[in-house]
């Protein structure tokens, strides 16, 4: 008899479609006047380019930061790993599409991301609750930038804060269903 109701295969690749979707969200062509040239306002887009380019900084640090710790947590707790595979792939992902984008020259800058802070807990389902609590932050981060970011980037913030929000209660049902 096949089981009825939300299944952990199946809320994870719902949360890999949300995830796939934020994305493409983020991969739309910037909003700039054709030909290359700069509107008599440009010096109050240098300072909106300038922030912008700060919260994706912080946004990319912040998911450095959070792989990272999903890495610890799968490497102390292996039989989580399997659980943790997408939800790590979307944070991946997402560091991708919030990326600044890069003038032309500029070196790509690929600095190892800093460790994280605290050792791993050594019950897995705390561990993965940990994880799950990560999650929420960064959702809730993503979404108070969305006061000071540009229709754009806020569109990008908004699809990201869905997605960690997803994975954060995803992260809390896998905590349920890990064995001590």
């Amino acid at each position: 008899m096949r089981r009825t109701g939300t299944t952990r295969r199946g809320a994870l690749t719902a949360t890999g479609a949300l995830a796939l979707g934020a994305v493409l969200t983020g991969c739309g062509g910037d909003d700039e006047g054709a030909g290359g040239k700069k509107p008599a306002h440009s010096g109050a887009r240098a300072t909106t380019a300038k922030a912008e380019k700060a919260l994706r900084e912080k946004a990319v640090r912040d998911g450095a930061l959070l792989l990272a710790r999903y890495d610890l947590v799968a490497e102390a707790h292996p039989a989580t790993a399997a659980g943790l595979v997408p939800l790590r792939a979307a944070v991946a992902e997402h560091g991708k599409a919030l990326a600044p984008p890069r003038a032309k020259g500029e070196p790509k800058g690929d600095k190892a991301p800093p460790a994280p802070a605290g050792p791993v807990s050594a019950d897995p389902k705390a561990a993965v609750r940990e994880l799950a609590a990560a999650e929420r932050r960064r959702a809730d981060a993503h979404t108070e930038a969305l006061l000071t970011a540009g229709p754009e980037l806020a569109r990008l913030l908004a699809s990201v804060a869905a997605a960690a929000a997803a994975a954060a209660y995803l992260l809390t049902e896998l905590a349920e269903e890990t064995a001590v």
